[in-house]
């Protein structure tokens, strides 16, 4: 399975992004998927994950509320919709896909990674 995350940027506090993260290889709807974020010399911080039908989904807490994952298995497409950013939200952004069908939150449960996209909020 390969991962291509984009649609990261530069935005202003309080602006809204969009990510995205194209599958190819094996059919996404075997998957559970996730995001992921991670600033320099930090650990990588568990954001949201998906089901493999789209089901279920799980946030972590510093984004629940403002942020929305969200999946199109015909177009083999992971999204994240981020409202209301702020500069904590500052990092960069990997999407990632695990094995196993529910959603889980662990970086280690997923097998593989995209590239990762950045986004920067200013003040």
């Amino acid at each position: 399975v390969q991962l291509q995350a984009s649609g990261g940027g530069l935005v202003q506090a309080g602006a809204s992004l969009r990510l995205s993260c194209v599958t190819s290889g094996r059919p996404s709807r075997q998957y559970a998927m996730g995001w992921f974020r991670q600033g320099p010399g930090e650990e990588r911080e568990f954001v949201a994950s998906i089901s493999d039908n789209g089901g279920l989904q799980r946030y972590g807490d510093r984004v629940k509320g403002r942020f929305t994952i969200s999946r199109d298995n015909a177009k083999g497409t992971l999204y994240l919709q981020m409202n209301n950013l702020n500069q904590e939200d500052t990092d960069v952004y990997f999407c990632a896909a695990a094995r196993i069908g529910q959603v889980p939150t662990l970086a280690y449960n997923y097998n593989w990674w995209g590239q990762g996209t950045l986004v920067t909020v200013s003040s």
